[in-house]
């Protein structure tokens, strides 16, 4: 474990913004003029307390520029409707798209934040119906609303859930059909493709093996990444972060599962660039 030594706020990740998009990426900025491998994802994308995250180790170890448009705690939405993000993709030589949860995307019982997709904004009329005795202005985020939901009622939440995966669904098809190029469909977790998939702690949560059947045969190829025993042992070995961040970096997939990622990865994007 290493803590971080240049103050509160963990790695300097050097944040950036590509042409008129109003999400902060992490840097430092890349040129989008060469030819590049553009990178879609999430909080394990983006590399979150990791110094040297997939993406970096990709570009290294293949000699092509590689931009990272990942988004802590980002779903789809964060690139869905980004005209600059639509675009990106369209250029790049090879777009990698990460699986993540559709608990963060908008969806007719929800609203989340455009860009911190993690932010819960609004309930629908169909979702208060659904759960009357459930004050929702407590709630900022989708995750602790979405546990309650479930300890309220596990029967009624089947519909919530439902809801989610037929979202994700449309909306990852909607993004794979506006990128004329190469794609990638990444899978990086602690846990292969579940049948079931209810976990709502999991990363990524509620994403179920048939969804992923799905959306493959709309992608150049699917990589399944599933962190070594060895990579899970390490734990927060060779992080850096604030004291404060621990339990949170816990969480997530550290230096060695970000080297078993680009390892896998790395034959893929050689034979399509």
């Amino acid at each position: 474990m290493s803590f971080d030594t240049l103050g509160p706020g963990g790695l300097d990740y050097l944040p950036c913004r590509y042409g008129a998009s109003k999400i902060l990426f992490r840097g430092p900025k890349r040129p989008l003029d060469a030819p590049y491998v553009a990178f879609f994802g999430g909080t394990t994308t983006y590399g979150k307390y990791i110094e040297t995250p997939f993406c970096s180790l990709i570009e290294q170890d293949l000699g092509m520029t590689c931009v990272n448009f990942g988004c802590v705690n980002g779903g789809v939405d964060a690139y869905a409707a980004d005209p600059v993000l639509r675009e990106a993709a369209i250029e790049a030589q090879v777009t990698v798209i990460q699986v993540t949860s559709p608990r963060n995307m908008s969806n007719r019982f929800y609203k989340v934040h455009p860009r911190r997709n993690d932010r819960f904004v609004e309930a629908s009329p169909l979702l208060r119906t659904i759960y009357r005795e459930v004050d929702f202005a407590e709630f900022n985020f989708t995750n602790h609303m979405l546990q309650r939901l479930y300890l309220v009622s596990p029967e009624r939440f089947h519909a919530v859930l439902d809801e989610l995966r037929t979202a994700w669904l449309a909306r990852m098809r909607l993004v794979l059909s506006q990128i004329p190029g190469k794609t990638i469909l990444l899978w990086a977790s602690d846990h292969p493709p579940a049948d079931t998939a209810l976990e709502i702690d999991a990363d990524p949560a509620f994403v179920n093996r048939s969804m992923i059947v799905e959306i493959e045969p709309l992608v150049t190829q699917f990589v399944q990444v599933v962190a070594s025993d060895r990579a899970l042992q390490a734990g927060t070995d060779g992080m850096v972060f604030a004291e404060m961040d621990a339990a949170a970096a816990a969480t997530m997939l550290g230096p060695t599962a970000h080297r078993e990622i680009a390892d896998a990865l790395l034959p893929a994007l050689e034979n399509m660039t």
